[in-house]
């Protein structure tokens, strides 16, 4: 905006005192942050079974952080920090995986490895994940050289490198993951079957590593673990289904501590074998624990050598037959870290369930701010351009005083406050147009489409009272992009707080806003782009004037466009004087005539600081000819005057949230609510 107000001569309050404020509306307005689930089972009291199959049950399996024993010394973080990127052919999942830098690698669809069982070597710190349940690796192997650390594998079936006639696997070394010497590696959510040995091989010293949710299917030799004369590795294996296998479900050999809990055994393969067909192994001086298992139709489901240790509690054995050997003391997990157990009756449906690749994995990459990433334009630049899956960027509580963009290339992004209250995530700094112009002044810009932020407060704190400039607009968020949705936000400025653009004139943009709290004075609301504020908290901020303090909204809807600005079923809260504040004037930037506001106050409540005559003239164009018009107002600052258009009730179902948003794409992000 190029016009601003001189009366401003009273200083603002203090911005703690603001953001106190803010943390009062959103108490009144019952508005909180959804917290990330960590738990890969049930706590007490919660359901199991089909029951425990709820969207919490689900969020808390489908947890992007290990567990056990992955999780300890310094834990397991994959290609956190890195570039995100998505593969779909064997050349760039090699090059990316053999990488000396870290990168989360999203696989998407079947990739057909070449020459048949040929290596994919990964590197330290990577992700690799597949899509939802589109990732597949075929006819080849993932290979973990000595000395490889910090990996995590999810969400990707990995099969069919077998040899016709190889039962036994003699004549080829073709496993689905092979890794010597690592350390910190985490198995999740994958499908192994139909390979040319192992299906998963962890070997020579391999230490804190976790396999979780995965199915193992079709095979003779399902996990091995060890090929060492020392007693080293500790390993969690939770949650697996091993079916149609024949041994090594798994076999470790020499590891200090193998903890398994909660995993499925059934459909064992029946050749007669006496000895080479058997569920769990423990070998050499393993020290091994099994816990609340389930075992269906398996010939000897667990067993130890006499070197060996094997404590076993919980588990149901259903038409089991030979060996179930228990002795030692083994150790106790809990020494090493926390877990919830599932009941042993559960297993068999919650396993089923969430074992192998997931449709809802994948599709949401989470970046974590400032764990991994150390700000939010780090997490953003890590997207990959034309991101075609949803990345969210998880931001801890804190203050991030730095400007974020996000580009028009890089859609499908959601910024998440992880804190209780949007106001404990605030992303802010205090440029003015003075030194960059208006749209430099923004705090954040968001250019691209389909970008969504959540519980977290913008704030430029740029103080108007504090000095006079002749460019003291300051922007605490500007968009340009479409379908951009706000949920249970703050927007802290005085000029021009939040302006909601488009490209250019003739080009339409949607923004909805819900549950959000929005600040300012002069114009703190503008721009061209289809907007709809529901359920929210407009404060009109005083500016020490008896008689004109600002105005609301600032509109450059194009002519062509019937939908500019909604602001619905909300509260405009004002600490200005009776009459002294506008609803809103008609900006036409560059005296563009085609610029023709249009905005509608529905169902909302104003308070006495509104003026009886409401909408004011700007750079020479009269309000009166744009589209200004209020329905149902009500509160002490809703009398209708002759200055105030009214909508007529036969036009009140053509101007709703959904004719606003709808578009031609039937966008309707308020139906979730």
């Amino acid at each position: 905006m190029t016009q601003h107000l001189h009366s401003k001569r009273l200083p603002r309050p203090g911005r703690g005192r603001v953001v106190a404020a803010v943390i009062a509306l959103a108490a009144a307005l019952s508005l909180g942050a959804i917290g990330e689930a960590k738990a890969v089972g049930p706590a007490a009291g919660e359901p199991t079974g089909a029951a425990a199959a709820g969207p919490a049950a689900t969020a808390a399996r489908l947890s992007d952080r290990p567990h056990g024993f992955a999780s300890l010394e310094g834990g397991t973080t994959g290609g956190a920090g890195g570039k995100v990127v998505t593969v779909t052919d064997q050349a760039s999942l090699a090059r990316y995986a053999a990488a000396e830098e870290p990168y989360v690698i999203r696989v998407s669809g079947a990739i057909d490895v070449e020459p048949f069982g040929s290596d994919i070597v990964v590197n330290s710190d990577k992700t690799l994940i597949g899509i939802g349940d589109t990732g597949e690796i075929v006819h080849g192997e993932l290979h973990l050289n000595p000395g490889t650390h910090n990996v995590i594998i999810r969400n990707l079936t990995i099969r069919d490198s077998y040899v016709e006639g190889d039962w036994d696997g003699k004549t080829t070394d073709f496993d689905a993951i092979q890794m010597d010497t690592v350390d910190h590696v985490w198995i999740d959510h994958n499908r192994f079957t139909h390979m040319g040995d192992g299906l998963l091989d962890i070997r020579k010293d391999s230490q804190y590593i976790t396999v979780s949710a995965n199915r193992f299917t079709h095979h003779n030799k399902a996990f091995g673990i060890g090929w060492t004369p020392n007693v080293t590795t500790q390993i969690t294996i939770d949650h697996n289904l091993f079916s149609g296998t024949k041994q090594r479900n798994p076999s470790a050999d020499n590891c200090a501590y193998a903890h398994l809990y909660n995993n499925y055994f059934t459909s064992q393969v029946a050749d007669g074998d006496p000895v080479w067909t058997y569920g769990s192994w423990s070998r050499g001086h393993t020290k091994m624990v099994i816990e609340n298992s389930y075992y269906d139709g398996v010939q000897h489901p667990y067993q130890a050598d006499a070197t060996a240790e094997l404590v076993q509690r919980g588990s149901i054995l259903k038409n089991t037959t030979g060996r179930q050997d228990a002795w030692g003391k083994a150790f106790d997990p809990h020494d090493f870290y926390a877990y919830r157990l599932d009941p042993a009756a559960a297993v068999p449906a919650l396993v089923t369930r969430f074992s192998g690749p997931q449709k809802n994995l994948g599709t949401n990459t989470v970046l974590n701010v400032p764990a991994d990433y150390p700000s939010v334009q780090a997490a953003v630049d890590a997207v990959p351009d034309g991101n075609a899956g949803t990345v969210t960027v998880a931001i801890a509580p804190g203050t991030y005083r730095a400007k974020v963009y996000i580009p028009a290339i890089k859609p499908r992004i959601v910024l998440q406050g992880t804190g209780r209250d949007r106001s404990d995530t605030v992303v802010v700094y205090n440029t003015p147009a003075e030194y960059g112009g208006s749209t430099g002044s923004a705090t954040v810009r968001i250019a691209a489409n389909d970008v969504t932020a959540r519980n977290l407060t913008f704030s430029n704190d740029f103080d108007e009272a504090a000095v006079e400039l002749k460019g003291e607009q300051a922007l605490a968020m500007k968009t340009t992009g479409d379908r951009i949705v706000f949920e249970n936000t703050a927007f802290l400025g005085n000029q021009d707080t939040l302006m909601t653009d488009s490209p250019k004139l003739d080009v339409i943009s949607r923004v909805y806003l819900r549950d959000s709290y929005i600040e300012g004075d002069v114009d703190f609301i503008y721009g061209r782009a289809t907007t709809v504020i529901e359920h929210s908290v407009i404060k009109a901020l005083s500016r020490g004037s008896t008689t004109n303090n600002g105005y609301l909204t600032a509109a450059s809807t194009w002519k062509d466009n019937p939908y500019g600005f909604l602001i619905t079923r909300s509260r405009v809260v004002s600490d200005a004087p009776a009459g002294s504040f506008h609803l809103g004037r008609p900006w036409h930037p560059g005296g563009e005539p085609d610029a023709v506001a249009q905005v509608l106050f529905r169902d909302t409540e104003l308070p006495a600081a509104v003026k009886s005559a409401p909408w004011a003239d700007m750079s020479g164009f009269s309000w009166k000819d744009a589209r200004f018009a209020e329905y149902r107002s009500h509160g002490p600052g809703a009398t209708v005057t002759a200055d105030r258009p009214q909508l007529p009730d036969a036009d009140a179902t053509t101007y709703t949230v959904a004719t606003y948003l709808s578009g031609t794409d039937g966008w309707a992000p308020y139906a979730r609510h």
